[in-house]
């Protein structure tokens, strides 16, 4: 069964998710966590600035549970103090879920495009720990698929839609035309871009201060600004009206002495922050300095839901696109369930046309040539072909139905089929190899 557990910008404050925020060198280890324990067949940990959620294929309250006690000790944290913050979703509402996730339906912007490609990161990242199989990658796979054609029948993602471009607007509350005032991205990453890209060209431009000059330098290029090293922040903040902060840096590299002694250069001017980090990068100590507002990533709600509205009227038929996806994977599903049957009545019954056919062969029929050997084993495929199609194919049926399960104990009982496998079982692993689409489960 599949399960998520995780929180996200609905259930926990940005000083909570950043306790659980994941670089991609300790995400290794976080997998190799979930896979320790023998509830959990498969799992996929997503982490983002808005969410930390666990994708599992595993055994009810056991996977639960088990997901729960990997997140307490990844955070550092006791039971008591996350719980709150935690929600769990198990089988159609779990697979819904990540299906919406994946379609940028549950995201803080709704229709931004990069959580897409971060649960293509995750899903990479778990092929690479052996963590991923066949189930739980295809319901995974199916969610690409989910995401494809929301973006490609809707209007739901249409223009510039990220946290860093609503980051943009509240400047442009703040400030009303930009060009005029100084603009300071500090980091320069896949959120400093869409900020740059929001901001555009014009007016006195873009500075990019990053620790590697080379990035930075190619970032502010491309966008006609200029970079400063790392090293010149606190001059930087002095020159700057409006900073957004998106490093990756698991600790502040905005402090409240640095800000003090930049705003001493100002003569007190306005200096606003917008920090999309998470974990922060600037300290809420700064926020208390005179003249100097700090807004993170849970001040931007207002600016998202004005956005929303322009965009509700998609929300349906994207919505309508999960739902089918949803059956047909159910379907799927399903009909997998009954497989090990198909298969066991299949084989046995092709035993026993096998062992007559070579009981014969070796008696009153030994003469025939090798050519009448292979015309008989070839009418005996056939026989066993035509016979089993009518009970495969209503067997299945049934299991689109969800009425395939008692059938397939009827056959088990009256065809006196072997113990079969169940969805228990440890999976098929996926292998990691180079590309993303060509090796996902079809």
């Amino acid at each position: 069964m599949i399960v998520v557990v995780g929180l996200s910008h609905r259930t926990a404050p940005v000083h909570v998710r950043e306790k659980f925020a994941t670089s991609a060198d300790v995400l290794p280890q976080v997998l190799a966590r979930l896979a320790s324990h023998p509830e959990l067949r498969e799992s996929i940990f997503l982490s983002t600035c808005n969410r930390v959620e666990v994708f599992a294929d595993g055994s009810g309250e056991g996977a639960v549970d088990a997901i729960r006690d990997a997140l307490c000790q990844h955070a550092g944290a006791p039971s008591a103090e996350i719980s709150p913050f935690l929600y769990e979703k198990t089988a159609h509402d779990a697979v819904r879920h990540i299906f919406r996730v994946a379609a940028s339906l549950d995201s803080m912007v709704l229709g931004e495009p990069q959580i897409l490609g971060q649960v293509k990161t995750a899903y990479d990242a778990a092929v690479a720990a052996g963590t991923l199989g066949t189930y739980l990658g295809r319901c995974v796979h199916r969610a690409f698929s989910v995401a494809k054609k929301v973006r490609s029948e809707t209007a739901l993602g249409a223009g510039l839609v990220s946290i860093s471009s609503v980051a943009v607007d509240l400047a442009r509350q703040i400030f009303g035309d930009l060009s005029g005032h100084a603009v300071l991205l500090v980091g320069a990453g896949e959120m400093a871009e869409a900020a740059a890209k929001s901001l555009g060209r014009g007016g006195k431009g873009i500075r990019v201060c990053n620790r590697s000059m080379e990035r930075g330098a190619a970032l502010a290029k491309a966008f006609g600004g200029e970079a400063a090293p790392f090293t010149a922040l606190e001059d930087e903040l002095a020159r700057a009206d409006v900073v957004v902060t998106s490093t990756g840096s698991p600790t502040f590299v905005v402090h409240a002495d640095m800000v003090k002694r930049a705003m001493k250069k100002r003569r007190g001017k306005t200096l606003f922050f917008i920090d999309i980090a998470v974990p922060r990068n600037v300290d809420p100590a700064v926020h208390k300095i005179d003249n100097v507002y700090v807004f993170n990533v849970d001040d931007l709600e207002q600016q998202v839901a004005e956005g929303l509205k322009a965009r509700q009227a998609e929300v349906a038929a994207a919505e309508e696109i999960v739902h089918k996806e949803l059956h047909d994977f159910e379907t799927w599903s399903r009909g997998r369930d009954v497989q090990p049957t198909v298969v066991a009545l299949r084989a046995k019954t092709r035993a026993v046309f096998t062992a007559e056919l070579e009981r014969s062969l070796g008696g009153r029929l030994k003469h025939l040539a090798e050519g009448d050997r292979a015309a008989l084993a070839q009418m005996l495929d056939s026989a066993v072909n035509k016979l089993l199609h009518a009970p495969t194919t209503r067997l299945k049926a049934a299991a689109a139905k969800d009425e395939g399960a008692d059938l397939a104990q009827v056959l088990q009982h009256l065809f006196d089929l072997p113990e079969l496998p169940t969805n228990d079982a440890k999976p098929e692993m996926l292998e990691a190899t180079p590309g993303d689409d060509e090796r996902l489960p079809q």
